[in-house]
């Protein structure tokens, strides 16, 4: 009997791992997980809301500027209706996506984009009220006459609407 107690000692017993042990290796899969949820994030979502969205400091190739209508004075239309009789004189810049090849070439817009381009900011401006020419509503005139062109044109053909000179009467 004393033999077989002795077998019993000497039979080395299976070690129990340590619970240390697993936290360590769950606390580092657990961060190796975030790292790369972390950086997902910042790269592809952040991106992509830091170029969207209003008042953004897109990054893209610098743009065309083409100024509208005649060159020296601008657009001249009558605005709020034809019992108001009033004009307003603006003079109105697009900056152009450089790469839409249909519409810009060697820096020069085409004929006929430009008189797309035209017709549509002369409906923006002719089906605007009145109230609408008030300083503090000229971003909305721009977002709205940038948005028809660009539903014309194609999403992208103007980066942004640039007014230099208004002038109602």
């Amino acid at each position: 009997m004393a033999d077989e107690e002795k077998d019993v000692e000497a039979a080395p017993e299976p070690k129990k791992k340590s619970p240390i042990i697993l936290i360590a290796v769950l606390v580092i899969v657990g961060l190796a997980l975030a790292a790369g949820i972390s950086f997902f994030v910042t790269t592809k979502l952040m991106a992509d809301t830091a170029t969207e969205g209003p008042g953004n400091t897109k990054f893209h190739d610098p743009g065309v500027f083409i100024k509208l209508g005649d060159p020296k004075e601008g657009i001249l239309v009558n605005v709020g209706g034809q019992k108001t009789g009033k004009f307003l004189k603006t003079s109105i810049i697009l900056e152009m996506n450089p790469g839409k090849k249909d519409i810009i070439v060697e820096g020069q817009i085409l004929p006929m984009a430009e008189t797309k381009i035209m017709d549509i900011v002369l409906q923006v401006l002719r089906s605007a009220k009145l109230d609408e020419f008030d300083a503090t509503k000229q971003d909305d005139l721009k977002k709205k006459i940038k948005e028809e062109i660009n539903g014309v044109l194609g999403e992208g053909s103007v980066y942004d609407v640039y007014i230099t000179s208004f002038l109602l009467q």
